[in-house]
């Protein structure tokens, strides 16, 4: 590998190319007409335009446009960042398809990983404990009765497809039903383009954590602890917090292990997030999804255990791409990595 390119912008394509270039790789930038005095653009080696005429979104969104420069540039490797086509299969399989690395789950991945109901099977067949809820999306007001009275008010509706907050309504009684789940329907479907959605069990005093996972192609996963984003407006997180605060080690332990496990029963690759509602009351965790990218909260995680580390400014998809060139176990790198610190 000789060059990457950064399918995005702004703070996160430095992040990408200051990586890279500690890694001796030649950066490529891409821009839209709006973007085109941004910093991001000037810190590549090359930087080149997408997506004319589009506009300052839809330009990095146009798969076939940035993989059609990727192999006109020669470009060896694309790393999408977060947001954008980040969690897009459809852009994976385009690169894969092209011969070109795609820093990231694999499609197949990205489609299970995007499917939350799917995912809900996952970490059950992982032995992870989900949140009580439905196995298929809820089609009719018939079925969602049936369900509210098997599983007990409050409820919440969930967009299958999707996340973000989106596609998502609290339900505290039969009268709210109806209207609630109709709401979270055209939410989704204006969102993500799909209309399905599910119902679990609403968790009125819960705790929002994630735990920070790292795999490589060789089998080796590991946990670089928790961060708590329970701060949220909207299901929106405002605040992350490293370590979590007011949970035990025996749970802190035991949400750490779920996630490794999940992550090697999906053979999963890559920097990644595995997400977990805890019960304030009881102490139960339980799984909600998997973030299969990088994300903007990685930097606490940076921060609060040093790996990569804020001295070396090493990402994690820089270690990841040390491991799978040298064809290191993660273990023994990340080891190295620490001596260095």
């Amino acid at each position: 590998m000789k060059k990457i390119l950064a399918a995005n912008r702004s703070e996160i394509a430095i992040r990408i190319m200051r990586a890279a270039t500690e890694l001796g790789l030649q950066t490529v930038a891409i821009y839209s007409q709006e973007d085109r005095l941004g910093l991001h653009r000037f810190k590549a080696d090359e930087a080149y335009l997408v997506g004319k005429g589009k506009g300052p979104i839809q330009a990095y969104l146009d798969i076939e446009g940035i993989v059609a420069l990727a192999q006109e540039k020669q470009i060896d490797a694309i790393h999408p960042g977060y947001g954008f086509l980040a969690e897009n299969p459809a852009f994976a399989r385009a690169c894969q398809n092209a011969g070109i690395i795609f820093v990231g789950p694999p499609p197949d991945l990205l489609e299970l990983l995007g499917d939350k109901l799917a995912a809900r099977h996952l970490a059950q067949k992982s032995g992870v404990s989900v949140v009580p809820g439905t196995e298929q999306p809820v089609h009719s007001l018939e079925a969602a009765k049936k369900a509210a009275k098997e599983i007990g008010f409050p409820l919440i509706a969930k967009a299958a497809f999707g996340g973000g907050g989106r596609g998502m309504r609290i339900i505290r009684s039969g009268a709210e039903l109806e209207p609630r789940l109709e709401e979270a329907r055209r939410e989704a479907e204006s969102a993500f383009g799909d209309g399905a959605v599910f119902l679990e069990k609403y968790i009125e005093h819960a705790k929002h954590i994630e735990v920070q996972i790292l795999a490589d192609q060789h089998g080796g996963v590991m946990h670089l602890y928790e961060r708590d984003c329970s701060v949220q407006r909207r299901h929106q997180k405002i605040v992350e917090v490293a370590p979590a605060a007011g949970i035990s080690l025996k749970l802190r332990q035991e949400l750490c292990q779920a996630a490794v496990r999940l992550a090697r029963t999906a053979h999963y690759s890559n920097a990644g997030t595995v997400e977990f509602l805890v019960d304030a009351g009881t102490e139960e965790g339980f799984f909600i999804e998997v973030t299969p990218r990088i994300q903007m909260e990685h930097t606490v995680t940076d921060m609060a255990t040093g790996i990569p580390g804020q001295i070396e400014h090493v990402t994690h998809e820089a270690v990841l791409e040390v491991a799978n060139r040298a064809g290191t176990r993660l273990a023994e790198l990340i080891k190295g990595v620490i001596a260095r610190i």
